[in-house]
């Protein structure tokens, strides 16, 4: 069941994947971003299910391909697992990866 807090639902999340925040401060509407990105990297099935059960599926796959700046290249792939309407090449963190090759004249 979800944690119910000041009359706002938040995600049914286990805090650890948030020990660096204050989890009761957390805006979960305006952080989802961040919260979003810490699933796909370091949540399970369960979890992922919980960000698209608390944020709807295409705010997530939208975030994932269009908002999220930076994911490491295994949750990417993870991604691409997860939400097959994905793309690689179309992902914002896949594009603006910093190991790239670039073509320097």
């Amino acid at each position: 069941m979800a944690r119910v807090k000041k009359n706002k639902e938040i995600p049914n999340l286990n805090p650890i994947f948030f020990w660096d925040f204050d989890i009761d401060a957390m805006d979960f509407e305006r952080a989802y971003k961040t919260i979003i990105a810490r699933i796909v990297e370091r949540g399970g099935q369960e979890e992922i299910d919980e960000i698209v059960r608390f944020y709807g599926l295409k705010k997530v796959v939208k975030a994932i391909r269009d908002e999220i700046y930076f994911l490491p290249n295994y949750a990417i792939d993870k991604a691409l697992k997860l939400f097959p309407e994905l793309k690689k090449e179309e992902m914002y963190c896949y594009l603006n990866r910093k190991d790239k090759p670039y073509h320097w004249i």
